[in-house]
């Protein structure tokens, strides 16, 4: 008896490993968390300042409870190792509750609960990821100041491509993202060094 519960246990460690999916934490808020967002006051202000400090990129990831996309991105998307040192390596993530009533300071100065700070923003859908420029304007809300914006749950390829874009300030120049994730697929394709599948 005792053997059979050993390996069964056994069995469930192994599984869990095999499915990082399985241990995917979710807050009192409904919400899921993961290691590397970061928990601060929401003073987009101060988010950027130790961004920057860190040499990382500000996101803003807006998410709903019960959003069966967010739940898509955090089980299939996000667990992926090549995506998760991606993140961990060069974004600074804070997550708002799209219902919530924690407060954020704006770019801006102005501060509201995150309920009315994502009308302000006009976001409609989650998840919505929100990327950042190192340097704001004074007086520039966050939905003016993102160099994307980017509403839904997309592929690995497609939420991998996204980030190098905003890593490698493609939204400066003239090839707008669909096409640098074309070029990107066949590129990383031919060399074989993403594994991650769309």
């Amino acid at each position: 008896m005792f053997k059979i519960a050993r390996r069964t246990l056994l069995s469930l460690t192994l599984a869990a490993a095999a499915f990082p999916a399985l241990a995917v934490e979710m807050g009192d808020d409904g919400l899921h968390k993961t290691p590397w967002q970061r928990d601060t006051f929401k003073d987009l202000r101060e988010d950027l300042a130790e961004a920057n400090a860190e040499g990382k990129r500000l996101v803003v990831m807006v998410e709903q409870r019960g959003c069966i996309y967010c739940k898509k991105m955090h089980e299939e998307v996000y667990p992926d190792p090549e995506i998760t040192q991606m993140i961990e390596e060069n974004f600074f993530v804070i997550q708002i509750n799209m219902f919530g009533d924690v407060e954020v300071t704006d770019f801006d100065g102005e501060t509201l609960p995150e309920k009315d700070m994502v009308q302000k923003w006009g976001v409609l859908f989650t998840p919505t990821n929100l990327y950042f420029p190192e340097e704001v304007p004074e007086g520039v809300s966050a939905k003016d100041a993102a160099v994307s914006t980017v509403p839904g749950a997309f592929g690995k390829l497609t939420t991998y491509n996204m980030m190098q874009w905003v890593l490698d300030h493609g939204y400066d120049g003239d090839e707008p993202f669909q096409k640098y994730h074309a070029r990107q697929v066949v590129l990383q394709q031919e060399r074989g060094k993403l594994k991650v599948s769309n």
